[in-house]
């Protein structure tokens, strides 16, 4: 009974999705493009894959600004999908092109080569994309223009981020790994209680034995070689989290330590009013409140570890009664920007 339910909701979630982009605005006249795309590309509609990584011909999500400059410094930033997922989801799940224009970001946003159901990124399968990505958008931007570059991960994506980021490839390239769910390096988090417990309203389903296979502990990945581990070369770093999916945020990090922040601070609350753009509707029977929910407005509490050398940014962020799949909402996902924006970079230009 329960197959036509989701059919249903993936029907229409297309529907919606196919109509977003029919509504989406067309790019200002003169603009330029890049590796393809279109400037003026929206997390909010959704934009279809609009860019093209020619050794594979594997296709992404690229957004810029149409008024970038041939000369200017911009952030970029990797926005790596978790398992089961696409570029199409995470590009709204933290929509960061959307403030593209504001904050001048290059935002890339790819798929893994797997096909779905749990689809993931492998080794095999995707690092060598993930280079030739890379290296396609520093020719495009001019590695010279990259102020600050990012790996930002969801979830599986954000455990493939914390294995890639000191690999040799990326060492010497990236300046800041925002982790989305997908673990935090410097002291990891235990699972919250109450994640598997239905959302309020919602009745409980009969009790069953785990199914074979069952999806792993969000935010956990498999461990990393010590020899390129996260821990072994010096990056700003971000943690995001639902309050569902952890116990408690630790009061401490390695990565502080590493760089010397004098305080933790925590920041007035970021209260959105607006929802985020996406959520999973394929695990909701029962909605359980550890996977997520619809999205809503929430509330998300900051906290800052200041006084870092080099101007390196450490913190960690809680959006409250929020789970693993709701999409972020403006106004914590701007916060988010700032602080990547505000962190030390160079390493490409130095490159």
């Amino acid at each position: 009974m329960t197959k036509p339910i989701f059919a249903g909701l993936a029907g229409a979630a297309l529907m919606a999705a196919s109509l977003a982009q029919a509504q989406q605005p067309a790019p200002a006249a003169g603009g330029r493009t890049m590796a393809g795309a279109a400037c003026g590309a929206t997390s909010k509609p959704s934009t279809p894959d609009n860019a093209t990584e020619s050794k594979s011909g594997r296709k992404f999500i690229l957004q810029f600004p149409c008024d970038l400059k041939p000369d200017e410094k911009v952030t970029l930033i990797l926005n790596i999908h978790g398992a089961g997922s696409s570029s199409s989801y995470q590009h709204q799940y933290f929509p960061a092109g959307q403030y593209a224009q504001k904050y001048r970001l290059v935002v890339a946003t790819p798929t893994a080569l797997a096909a779905m159901p749990g689809r993931t990124w492998q080794a095999a399968n995707d690092d060598q994309y993930l280079h030739d990505l890379t290296d396609l958008l520093f020719a495009e931007i001019g590695k010279q223009n990259i102020k600050s570059f990012w790996l930002a991960g969801h979830s599986q994506g954000g455990a493939t981020s914390s294995r890639l980021v000191c690999s040799p490839f990326f060492r010497s390239k990236v300046d800041g790994f925002f982790s989305l769910s997908g673990g935090r390096v410097g002291g990891a988090t235990a699972r919250n209680e109450h994640y598997n417990e239905t959302a309020p309203g919602v009745p409980p389903p009969p009790a069953a034995a785990p199914a074979a296979g069952a999806a792993p502990v969000a935010g956990r990945g498999p461990a990393t070689p010590a020899a390129d581990g996260p821990m072994t070369c010096d990056y700003s770093h971000i943690y995001d989290t639902g309050q569902w999916e952890v116990a408690a945020l630790p009061e401490t990090s390695a990565i502080a330590e590493k760089f010397g922040c004098t305080r933790r601070t925590p920041k007035p609350d970021t209260v959105d009013t607006e929802p985020g753009y996406t959520w999973d509707p394929s695990r909701q029977n029962p909605t359980r409140i550890g996977w997520g929910r619809q999205p809503r407005p929430g509330t998300a509490k900051m906290v800052v570890f200041e006084g870092c050398r080099d101007n390196r940014v450490v913190a960690d962020i809680m959006r409250m009664d929020k789970g693993h799949t709701e999409g972020l909402e403006p106004k914590v996902t701007e916060e988010i920007i700032k602080l990547i924006v505000s962190a030390k970079g160079g390493r490409a230009q130095q490159g």
